[in-house]
């Protein structure tokens, strides 16, 4: 956002309560890499410029990447400066900060989705002498007590920590809800490639049935090993990984799961081989077929015939609980009335119902790849357009124009 609006000669600071990449720095385990191919890092007038396009990064080239590109484009930025309070001010807004306040015309709030660790209510019934943490606490196997760990969450950051955690020699449960599967490579090609070519990221929220149901699908089992090797459920039983439905309570130290993990992982791999169709035929009608691998299909996801549905935890050698259970946006400090009863900023497409007020980087905030490093650009794009007409339209304005852009 910061480069578009000083494309646009709008007056502009971007005040960040750490370090540049903090949440890199801070909020991930040691072995993270970027889901994406490195070629997938393409942000305005930066990109990749290695010679591993097709490799992933890790968590210290990913914050060296960010220093790079706040430093060539010499972007405004107020580092440990923690926002306290947005609120209206006139016709304005007033930001008040550990460093001072600022007052404003607009205000981008770029704080992202993954603030706060959602941790479920049974959370609180988990007996005594077994270690919790989120994966926003995880950091590796060692930190761990030796015996038996349960992950509760088979999305991207589930199954990567029930992959590492099994293969330190710790037995690990996989507790499955809701998911969504898909392979590493397809075709011979990365699965970024294709739903990048085929125009699957592209999609706009204003093009889909349920924006609000696409905004909450889970991320996509995928990891950035440098072997490229998928990682889905079969790969998690072919290690010793046990799976069982998702967590529904906990009760006198038993561990009640649903009874619907079979049809969960059917439908995830019904979506999948939707998802695989569709990459097929745009490949059939653009010419790409006979330059690409045959097309095949995966292997269903083995589910036992009668998985647990009771497991007594203090006897099952259960040592440590993972929540992998996804996470939610902090909004405590923003005094603005437009934040819903569950917790989100209500806004169309990133404009937000207050004036002068905008949202960047969520899931599906424009388009299918928001999220993405690589598909941040072009929301800020259209984002800093509007921005950009909003105080060109202002009749009253007697200030320089200026934006705070919160991260």
């Amino acid at each position: 956002m910061s480069w578009w609006l000083a494309k646009r000669s709008i007056d502009h600071v971007v005040l960040e309560r750490g370090e540049l990449a903090n949440s890199w720095r801070t909020e991930r385990w040691d072995s993270l890499r970027l889901l994406t191919p490195n070629w997938q890092s393409r942000l305005p007038g930066y990109g990749y410029a290695g010679s591993d396009p097709d490799a992933f990064r890790t968590m210290s080239e990913t914050i060296e990447f960010i220093e790079q590109y706040a430093k060539i484009m010499s972007a405004p930025v107020r580092t440990h400066t923690s926002v306290t309070s947005v609120r209206r001010s006139g016709d304005g807004y007033e930001v008040a900060t550990n460093q001072g306040t600022w007052q404003c015309e607009t205000v981008v709030i770029a704080t992202g989705a993954c603030n706060i660790a959602q941790v479920p209510a049974v959370a609180s019934a988990v007996p005594a002498g077994i270690a919790t943490l989120t994966s926003m606490q995880y950091r590796n196997p060692e930190q761990l007590d030796q015996g038996g760990v349960l992950v509760v969450g088979a999305s991207a950051s589930g199954t990567q920590i029930a992959d590492e955690v099994q293969r330190s020699g710790r037995s690990v449960t996989l507790a499955v809800g809701e998911h969504v599967r898909v392979p590493r490579v397809y075709r011979g090609k990365d699965i970024q490639w294709w739903m990048d070519a085929a125009g699957v990221l592209d999609e706009r929220y204003d093009e889909v049935d349920d924006i609000v149901r696409a905004r909450n699908v889970p991320s996509l089992q995928l990891a950035g090993y440098p072997d490229r090797r998928t990682i889905d459920l079969n790969s998690l039983i072919h290690i010793g990984v046990k799976l069982v439905g998702r967590l529904a309570g906990i009760n006198d130290g038993k561990a009640q799961y649903s009874g619907s993990l079979r049809n969960v992982c059917a439908l995830a791999d019904l979506k999948m081989n939707r998802l695989l169709d569709t990459i097929d035929e745009w490949a059939s009608a653009n010419g790409i077929s006979s330059q690409a691998a045959a097309p095949h299909r995966f292997e269903p996801t083995e589910v036992e015939e009668s998985p647990p549905l009771l497991v007594n935890l203090a006897r099952g050698g259960f040592k440590t609980i993972i929540w992998a259970t996804g996470f939610r946006p902090d909004y405590s400090w923003l005094d603005v009335p437009v934040v819903d009863p569950k917790g989100y900023i209500r806004h169309d497409g990133g404009v937000v119902e207050s004036p002068g007020l905008y949202l960047l980087g969520m899931p599906f905030l424009r388009r299918r790849k928001s999220s993405l490093i690589d598909g941040v650009g072009d929301d800020a794009r259209d984002l800093s357009a509007h921005l950009a007409s909003y105080l060109s339209d202002r009749t009253s304005a007697t200030r320089p124009a200026t934006a705070a852009l919160s991260r």
